[in-house]
């Protein structure tokens, strides 16, 4: 399913998650929601100077935003370039937002910087 063709989750799917989004960000709450709850997403990262690289993203769903994500991602369809990430739900779903927010303004689907570092551990150094 495209990123476009996401119907948004409900108030009550999305109320637990509020405390935890920042307030710019809480309009596209329930259509990150929506996305997480399908578990899987196919894009591609882009490269500067070179053609893109397709990918494509899984993860398990969790009941509550504290729980922890497992989000494994698959470049160009090779196993050996397969990466994961465990992170906070709430923290997952404040990426996806940043996705949808790129998809939007770049029509592109790929996770924003942020993600990236997390995913290539950049930010524990």
């Amino acid at each position: 399913m495209s990123i476009y063709q996401l119907q948004p989750a409900n108030h009550e799917q999305t109320k637990v998650y509020i405390p935890y989004i920042q307030i710019n960000k809480r309009s596209l709450l329930p259509y990150a929601i929506s996305l997480y709850q399908q578990g899987v997403l196919e894009g591609h990262r882009k490269i500067e100077s070179s053609e893109d690289i397709p990918f494509l993203a899984t993860w398990n769903i969790t009941a509550l935003p504290s729980d922890l994500t497992c989000c494994r991602i698959q470049f160009d369809g090779d196993s050996e370039l397969t990466y994961e990430v465990m992170i906070a739900t709430f923290e997952f779903i404040s990426l996806l937002i940043e996705l949808i927010e790129n998809q939007r303004r770049y029509h592109s689907t790929d996770f924003s910087q942020n993600f990236y570092r997390k995913l290539f551990r950049a930010d524990h150094w």
